[in-house]
């Protein structure tokens, strides 16, 4: 039975279990939720997430949500020899701390200080884009000697950064401010299985969003 996915293309969550199986080469029947229509909100949608949280990934009855521990399951369920999610204890161990670090400071940052701001038009203040700026200064000490996120070797800790990162990037944040991480992004949009054929759509969905939101209103007379 084919794995059923819930997710919304513009969320970065949701983008990084797609570069996570595109990788994997795990074929997911996508599922979009209309969150502004409430499609997470039904009751077909509770029972399988009562969080109605999207990504959701529902695999032969087994349902979980939260993209890292869908990511991970992925990996451990459907990619049992790949080496983006090596069984060495200690560098599983890295790259877990780089999945929480994303999600608790990076992610969270980007989100508090540009989505809110896009989705429910909170102000943006100098306290916010400063938690941006440490996860970022925080990010590139990471990668000052090594190519990758966890270690020199592609792992899921880069489909989940680097579905941050882009995000900011595309919000207007300055990346190359950062050289380090600049570097790994460059490469992650080249090297990276299915960035353009899978992250990239969702960024395109949100840019436009984003001018949208910002086109300035016209009077007519």
């Amino acid at each position: 039975m084919p794995l059923d996915f819930y997710y919304t293309p513009v969320s970065a969550p949701c983008r990084a279990v797609l570069l996570t199986a595109k990788a994997l080469n795990v074929s997911l029947n996508l599922k979009i939720v209309d969150l502004q229509r409430g499609d997470n909100l039904k009751p077909e949608f509770l029972k399988i997430n009562p969080q109605h949280t999207v990504p959701t990934l529902t695999d032969n009855g087994f349902s979980i949500s939260e993209s890292r521990a869908i990511m991970i399951y992925l990996a451990e369920e459907y990619g049992k020899q790949s080496c983006l999610y090596p069984k060495d204890p200690k560098k599983r161990a890295v790259i877990n701390q780089r999945l929480y670090f994303d999600m608790g400071t990076l992610y969270t940052s980007i989100y508090h200080y540009y989505l809110l701001a896009l989705w429910l038009r909170v102000p943006r203040d100098a306290a916010r884009k400063q938690k941006v700026d440490d996860a970022f200064s925080i990010l590139n000490k990471y990668l000052e000697s090594q190519s990758w996120v966890a270690g020199e070797s592609m792992s899921l800790a880069d489909f989940s950064t680097v579905a941050s990162v882009s995000t900011a990037e595309v919000c207007g944040y300055n990346v190359s401010s950062y050289p380090n991480v600049a570097r790994w992004l460059s490469a992650a949009k080249s090297a990276m299985p299915g960035y353009s054929e899978v992250n990239q759509p969702g960024l395109e969905a949100l840019t436009k969003i984003i001018q949208s939101v910002n086109k300035p209103l016209t009077t007519q007379l």
